[in-house]
């Protein structure tokens, strides 16, 4: 084999695969700093859980079984093209210097060899025949699936060929159960033919995988280079809890997100990094009713809009930071309507293969719309008032918060501030008239119990979690520094809550602004008193 040739194939290869992945990156830069480097063992172990092992690919079996397939078949054939490229360097290169566990290599890089083979077949019939709504695309992406699909298969067959004309040429030893079958299709051939025949299926075999390699960054299949470190940098925050603003900083001028230098790198790399499965939109409860959200397609429109951003002449992008007549990513590629559809219930996150987060990059562009365009709802601005006005988003008078533990001999903190337990009613527990019936009911099994526990009454106000979720930080951070004030003033440690949206702000949110207490949810909280025998249940 001509080594030069292959030498220049491999730098020229190599160069331009750098200089695709250092462009992307340098996109990103585009977004702002942020600290996703902490804790490496815990990333580690994420991303060898979900990116390794497939864990959130599997929870639909047979798609996922068909993906996990050819994703762990590309880790072992890993090894072949590493082989490959050696023998195209070193004439004669093999790894049999590994000794006893060479034959073992080969045996496996023929086993999933097969199962990738069947892995893409399966994908084909099912992306082109089958069709699930989800993943039903635009030509562009149907074309380029079937590309991807196409150069998988192919690199695989020319492996095989490789393969089994090492065998007939008498340069392997065997082990290799898949390619053997291949081989008395040459058995009859001279052996200058045979050699003929090993040479183009291995400069096929590399071709193909340079090609594919080269192919991937302006592909929408970029995902195959991306998802792992996207996994490693996915938020070890508390699961529920969204980012709080400074909204003292000096010298800051925008609030959230109106454009991607608006977003974080991260945010810009989870756009880079969507497969366009559609798990995310199929999830959704938004999408599921009818509304215009698509969580898929507000993170493909970052990696659109990152995309022009990058195309775009350098002063069209300068302009962009100010230029009023500029596109943006909202107005142009999102609309409000999309974002205020979203009810941050997580689902899309949950479900994203590739731990992307939709929810953090869909209200840092609502606190654009309410904090810097005042561009929200008509009803919205109703919550607003009340939340404001009653500390609760409806509007029922603040001196009525407790009304519901009239005749219940309940202490508010100012009365027993000595209680263990404080009970955080929340909104909905203390105005809606059916959950009105759990706060009391709760509040009676707690007393059968014998726990000492205390409300704060009218002192309590909304934990800031509808203003935060909508978009307004501010009135968000007003409520949660207020309640933190209070709180700390009484020297509350633990608490309790029945309201689940009272659970996650005040667990995982209230930390941010020094509220750290031990906060249960009452199912646990009730199932704890009964392990204690503190509760006896007859049924």
């Amino acid at each position: 084999m001509n080594r030069t040739a292959f030498l220049l194939v491999l730098a020229l290869s190599l160069g331009f695969f750098i200089y695709s992945i250092s462009r992307l990156i340098l996109s990103m830069r585009v977004g702002k700093p942020e600290n996703r480097f902490d804790q490496p063992f815990v990333r580690l172990k994420k991303t060898l859980f979900v990116a390794i092992g497939q864990s959130k690919i599997l929870r639909e079996p047979v798609a996922g079984i068909m993906h996990a397939l050819i994703f762990w078949g590309f880790l072992v054939l890993l090894a072949a093209v590493l082989e490959s490229i050696g023998e195209g360097i070193v004439t004669g290169f093999s790894f049999r210097f590994l000794g006893p566990f060479y034959r073992p290599l080969v045996f496996m890089e023929d086993l999933f060899a097969g199962l990738v083979i069947a892995a893409v077949l399966a994908a084909f019939y099912r992306r082109m025949i089958v069709r699930p709504k989800r993943l039903q695309v635009d030509l562009r992406g149907l074309v380029d699936a079937a590309a991807i699909l196409v150069a998988i298969l192919l690199i695989m067959c020319s492996m095989l060929g490789q393969n089994a004309t090492r065998i007939a040429l008498q340069t392997d030893e065997g082990g290799r159960f898949l390619s053997s079958l291949f081989v008395p299709m040459f058995s009859g051939m001279a052996h200058g033919s045979v050699q003929m025949w090993f040479e183009l299926f291995w400069w096929a075999h590399l071709g193909l995988v340079l090609g594919f390699l080269n192919y991937l960054p302006y592909s929408k299949h970029l995902h195959v280079i991306t998802s792992i470190p996207n996994v490693y940098f996915s938020s070890l925050k508390p699961y529920g809890a969204l980012k709080p603003i400074d909204l003292e900083a000096e010298g800051v001028e925008n609030f959230g997100a109106r454009d991607v230098q608006d977003l974080t790198w991260k945010q810009l790399l989870d756009g880079y990094t969507c497969t366009e499965c559609g798990r995310c939109t199929a999830a959704c409860p938004a999408s599921s009713t009818g509304k215009v959200l698509s969580p898929r397609k507000i993170i493909v429109d970052i990696r659109r809009r990152l995309e022009e951003k990058e195309s775009s002449a350098p002063e069209t992008a300068t302009a962009a930071h100010g230029g009023e007549h500029d596109r943006t990513l909202l107005h142009d590629f999102i609309t409000p309507e999309e974002l205020f559809a979203c009810t941050t219930c997580m689902a899309c996150v949950q479900e994203c293969p590739v731990n992307i987060e939709h929810v953090d990059a869909i209200v840092e562009m609502r606190r654009s719309l309410v904090l810097m365009e005042s561009n929200f709802p008509p009803e919205v601005q109703v919550v607003f008032r009340n939340l404001e006005n009653n500390f609760t988003p409806w509007a029922f008078p603040a001196s009525s918060r407790g009304d519901w533990a009239q005749g219940l001999q309940i202490p508010t903190l100012a009365e027993a501030p000595d209680a263990e337990v404080l009970f955080w009613v929340g909104c909905a527990g203390s105005f809606d008239t059916r959950y009105k019936n759990v706060t009391q009911s709760f509040a009676r099994l707690m007393q059968k119990a014998g726990i000492k526990f205390a409300i704060l009454g009218t002192e309590e106000k909304c934990t800031g979690d509808p203003a935060r979720r909508i978009g307004n930080e501010y009135l968000a951070q007003t409520l949660m520094k207020e309640n933190v004030s209070t709180l700390n003033r009484y020297g509350v440690k633990t608490i309790v809550a029945t309201c689940p949206h009272c659970f996650n702000t005040l667990r995982n949110e209230y930390p941010q602004f020094g509220g750290n207490y031990t906060v249960s949810h009452h199912t646990d909280f009730l199932v704890r008193l009964i392990n204690e025998g503190r509760l006896k249940v007859s049924k």
